[in-house]
């Protein structure tokens, strides 16, 4: 299982990590080797997909891909690999009815000799969630089988295992032994277990060992973690990748070769699914001595969400071809986080912190954020932003909830500027809690290109920060956030001794009342009824209601959650509905 990181659009960067991976998966022995879905485009490709253009370049890619791995001494080796292809006599303009123009189709090839042994379409198409697939594919309806050294091998497609019927439940009717699943499963916490208790329940189902092989790296607002892992047929655990890197994952199955000759090219219906038959080799292999299966450790859950955090920053600012990021450090717990992060993902010396201290900084502040700059060796810098302020206020009458907006106006342009001066992507540093409420400053601290923990409720916020602290000491660093940061009262400080609770409740209070708002859609009477405060159900519903035009222009920042704010939950700016 080959556990690689795509970038959506570079098909030629991706056909070269296919190659990569392909002939150290040769130089090790391998019999097979499975790569993720879409893995010649990138995934999620969206709008992508309806150009016929980028699905003929698709398609050009994956036969310029065998022909390349046969030209270098790689072609006898198969390789299942996922890409964009058309449903076969479609023409590149054509439409049906309710149906995406070109027929696109989420797809996989074997690869082997220089050619496609067969290509086959995803089945079950998702749209729900983060998820439109419906908009972009046209489904197929073909469960592939192919005789590999005398084992029969099925192919499916991400979404094909998560739902039931379809290629899957033909499994068993072909007498597959091994089902090979190519997978585009983007992280949520707690995902990892899910995914183990499905495999093993499709394995028993089809009778049949299971490789679940998934991509890695960050796109977008999602994050791939990889978690790769192969089940036998009672749905044992067998082997299992990393998460968070790519890796190659290589893995030793005894499996009961056909003693019957197959019926190659014939075709048999099941449920809908046609049943597809391939030869690529009869004879069985001979015994050889087993790898020991690779098992990698399992990550605790606030570990495994800093290194999607760190994952999803690296690999934004990497795709995007920044060479630097830039962002304001306050000496508060939230810009503490993000500085923390995009060191972890970038390397301190392409950090660039400013400090941007106001008539109403207090000390603390600055000194917290020079101690984190002096531990860390990022760059910093302080420009004091109170004679800007000052120009705006003597050329406009303002108090109140205006002037605290302004400084953060001030601080949101004075980043914006550094940005365009030095080429630095500019990260923001709000949290969920904040977005949720509307306490975010529209063209202020909302200003950026990318939002780090922008689905990191506050409460997670410093169970991250804590963990990053406890993490250096185990391995004898010094920890990079400052402990004041982490145990002072947050505070916007903008104006004279302000703090967040003047606002808000505390934030366990607020974060759990906002969870169950935003991440499962409970009512007012719902929301009530589960021991929160009628009040104070009131008012956030108002505010987190209030702030949706807000949220639209916030910048896109990792989905951790199983639903965050963007491509998970999608509501009216005009809406008159509370209840």
């Amino acid at each position: 299982m080959a556990q690689v990181n795509p970038t959506v659009g570079d098909l030629e960067g991706n056909c070269g990590i296919v190659v990569d991976h392909v002939r150290r998966a040769a130089g090790a022995g391998a019999h097979l080797v499975a790569f993720p879905e879409m893995t010649l485009t990138g995934y999620p490709v969206e709008d992508l997909a309806l150009r016929g253009t980028f699905v003929d370049a698709s398609i050009e890619a994956a036969d310029a891909l065998a022909a390349r791995l046969a030209a270098e001494g790689l072609g006898e080796l198969p390789v299942a690999v996922g890409y964009l292809n058309r449903r076969e006599g479609a023409e590149a303009g054509g439409a049906r009815l309710g149906q995406p123009v070109g027929a696109p189709q989420n797809a996989v090839a074997l690869l082997h000799r220089g050619r496609a042994v067969f290509t086959s379409a995803k089945h079950h198409l998702p749209n729900y969630g983060v998820f439109d697939e419906f908009r972009y594919f046209v489904p197929g309806d073909v469960l592939p089988v192919v005789r590999l050294h005398g084992i029969d091998v099925a192919f499916a497609i991400c979404e094909d295992l998560w739902q039931d019927g379809g290629p899957v439940a033909a499994v068993r009717d072909s007498g597959a032994d091994l089902l090979v699943v190519l997978n585009g499963s983007p992280y949520e916490r707690d995902k990892d277990d899910e995914r183990l208790e499905l495999c093993a329940a499709r394995a028993r189902e089809a009778g049949a060992a299971l490789a679940y092989v998934n991509m890695v790296g960050g796109q977008d607002e999602l994050v791939f973690d990889g978690d790769s892992l192969i089940v036998d047929a009672r749905g044992d655990l067998v082997s299992r990748g990393p998460r968070f890197e790519e890796a190659l994952i290589l893995t030793d199955l005894e499996l009961p070769a056909k003693g019957e000759p197959g019926m190659w090219g014939a075709a048999a219906e099941a449920d809908g699914i046609t049943i597809e038959r391939h030869l690529v080799s009869e004879r069985p292999l001979a015994p050889y001595e087993p790898l020991p299966h690779p098992v990698a450790p399992r990550m605790d859950d606030v570990a495994e969400v800093y290194a999607a955090l760190v994952l999803a920053t690296r690999d934004y600012v990497r795709k995007n071809r920044f060479g630097s990021v830039i962002l304001g450090l306050s000496g508060g717990i939230d810009s503490a986080l993000v500085a923390t992060i995009a060191a972890d993902a970038i390397g301190p010396e392409l950090v660039h912190c400013v400090l941007m201290p106001s008539r109403h900084s207090s000390d603390h502040s600055v000194s917290d954020a020079e101690e984190l700059v002096r531990r860390q060796g990022v760059n910093g810098r302080t420009v004091a932003v109170g004679p800007m302020v000052d120009a705006f206020e003597n050329a406009v009458k303002i108090d109140g909830l205006a002037a605290e907006n302004l400084q953060a106006r001030v601080r949101g342009q004075l980043l914006m500027t550094l940005s365009n001066q030095e080429g630095h992507l500019v990260l923001t540093t709000g949290n969920k809690s904040e977005l949720a409420a509307g306490y975010s400053t529209l063209y202020g601290d909302s200003a950026g290109g990318f939002a780090p923990i922008k689905d990191a409720w506050k409460t997670l916020v410093w169970e991250l920060a804590r963990w990053r602290n406890a993490d250096a000491v185990r391995r004898g660093e010094t920890p990079p956030i400052p402990e004041n940061s982490i145990t002072k009262p947050p505070s916007a400080e903008l104006r004279p001794g302000q703090l967040d609770t003047d606002s808000l409740p505390d934030y366990p209070v607020l974060d759990a009342l906002l969870d169950d708002y935003v991440g499962t859609d409970l009512g007012r009477a719902e929301l009530v009824a589960a021991g929160h405060d009628a009040a104070l159900v009131d008012r956030m519903i108002r505010l987190v209601d209030r702030a949706e035009y807000k949220r639209r222009q916030y910048p896109p920042g990792p989905k951790i959650s199983k639903r965050n704010f963007g491509r998970d939950r999608r509501l009216p700016i005009t809406n008159r509905w509370t209840v």
